[in-house]
């Protein structure tokens, strides 16, 4: 008759076999990976070092200021296998090196001056007069109704600030995380195109901007060969 120490050993030794085999479904087995040790600084460094010196992103965006904003979303690079955790991280950068232009840019670009992306059919996220929503941050928040839910859920008055995604460069990631996780990451395991559908598909998709989808494929792939994983399936939208 086993003893109870060898009953537990032997336990032990049952569930790391089938561990390591693998066995266990992907909902148990993925613990996601570790993202900081993706995101060192050499790789966020060769992203931001590609902007041009005079860009105002240069001396506002920061590894250091991702890392704590991250503390914020723990589920963020947890999803599925450590190969999916890869892949959502590459997404996610892809996208924010394409929004930003290599995190040069704080807020959207050449943006008319009758433009203030303020939709009244959000009564709960009144526009505030003389506030503009155009985009700000890693991924561009716009929209009131975006401003206000994300200020809901972070903790910053979006409506009547909305400027602080853009000086605030621990917020302006909270942002492009929060973002990320209500709208883009019920994707992500559909395949990259599905993740620019989820961010600018009504623009981009179906034939309308190939060359700026290619662009965020060719950001995607090449992040996915520095962490070693494959782009998987799905590329295109």
């Amino acid at each position: 008759m086993l003893t109870h120490n060898s009953m537990m050993n032997l336990l032990f030794t049952i569930t790391l076999a089938i561990i390591l085999a693998g066995a266990l479904p992907k909902n148990v087995r993925g613990q996601g990976v570790s993202v900081p040790d993706l995101v060192t600084p050499a790789f966020f460094n060769g992203i931001i070092n590609q902007a041009p010196a005079g860009c105002a992103g240069k001396n506002f965006y920061s590894r250091d200021a991702f890392l704590k904003a991250l503390n914020s979303y723990p589920p963020f690079g947890k999803l599925g296998s450590a190969d999916d955790s890869k892949r959502e991280v590459a997404a996610f950068f892809a996208h924010t090196t394409h929004e930003t232009g290599y995190f040069c840019n704080k807020e959207e670009q050449n943006v008319p001056a009758n433009e203030n992306y303020c939709d009244t059919n959000f009564p709960d996220y009144p526009c505030t007069p003389g506030k503009r929503y155009f985009g700000r941050g890693p991924l561009q928040l716009t929209w009131n109704y975006n401003y206000g839910a994300a200020g809901k859920s972070i903790g910053f008055d979006g409506l009547n600030n909305p400027e602080i995604v853009a000086t605030d460069p621990v917020i302006s990631f909270k942002t492009a995380l929060w973002y990320w996780m209500q709208n883009v990451r019920p994707s992500v395991t559909q395949g990259f195109g599905a993740t620019i559908k989820a961010i600018n598909g009504a623009v981009e998709c179906n034939g309308k901007e190939p060359a700026k989808v290619q662009a965020r494929i060719d950001l995607y792939t090449k992040y996915c060969g520095q962490f070693g994983v494959s782009p998987g399936v799905n590329l295109q939208c």
